[in-house]
This record gives C-alpha cells, sequence and structure tokens, in this order.
C-alpha cells in the first residue's frame, strides 16, 4: 500500500497494486512462430559486406560487382551457411572471393590469372556459383 500522509501520496514512494493487478507497458500480439519471427530479423538487411582489403583488392584488380552477382555472391554464401561452412572459396565468372560465412564478409578478391597461381588456406568449403 502507498504511503499517505495528510490524505495526499508520499511522492517518491512506489504505489503498491492490490494483489493479482499487473500493469502492462506494452502489448504483444502473438503474429507467428518464434523462429520464424526470429529468422526473419536474423536474415533482415543480410547483404554481403566488403572488407576494407577486399575492397581495396577489387580496386586494384578491376573487379566490379554487377547487382546480379552481388545476389548469386550472397546466395552462394546461403549455400555455404547452410551446409554449415565457416570460411568459404566462392568462385563465379571468372572471381574469387574468400567469405567469412557468419559475418557475411568478402575478405579477400581475385581475378582470373591470380586463381591459377594462389594456394587457399583457412577455408572449409568452397562454392562455385556459375
Amino acid at each position: 500500500m502507498a504511503m499517505v500522509y495528510n490524505n495526499r501520496p508520499v511522492s517518491g514512494m512506489p504505489a503498491v497494486k492490490a494483489q493479482g493487478e499487473v500493469q502492462r507497458k506494452h502489448s504483444v500480439r502473438q503474429t507467428g512462430d518464434f523462429a520464424d519471427i526470429l529468422r526473419g530479423k536474423l536474415g533482415a538487411g543480410q547483404d554481403l559486406k566488403i572488407s576494407k582489403h577486399a575492397q581495396l583488392r577489387m580496386e586494384t584488380r578491376n573487379l566490379n560487382l554487377t547487382d546480379s552477382q552481388r545476389t548469386k555472391l550472397s546466395e552462394a554464401v546461403d549455400r555455404a551457411e547452410a551446409k554449415g561452412v565457416k570460411e568459404t572459396l566462392v568462385v563465379m565468372d571468372r572471381m574469387a572471393f574468400v567469405i567469412n560465412v557468419r559475418n557475411r564478409m568478402v575478405i579477400t578478391a581475385l581475378n582470373s590469372g591470380e586463381m591459377k597461381e594462389n594456394v587457399f588456406t583457412n577455408i572449409d568449403g568452397a562454392v562455385f556459383a556459375d
């Protein structure tokens, strides 16, 4: 019960609710399965990010991605993620990308000439996205 002095509540003291009375600040609407909602929130804005290193490599190697290539790259990362891959090599359109799947971050990029002479390390999967 709230403290009262001269028939007025004393300020600074929390009001006590009667037993069983519940104060709701926000209403909750249940619109779907929790897992579906979580997947939607986690998937929102899941576009690929490009690290500064990869951006520099792409500029020096004259690798420019079209919107459709970005979509293919993102879909390749989705496939790698579905298989549990953590670091993947994606080969597409005479280009190669090493990508951190969990962060959806392009780590580095190579053109076709560099692919022939390179050994790719620290990857646990590869996706060919043609």
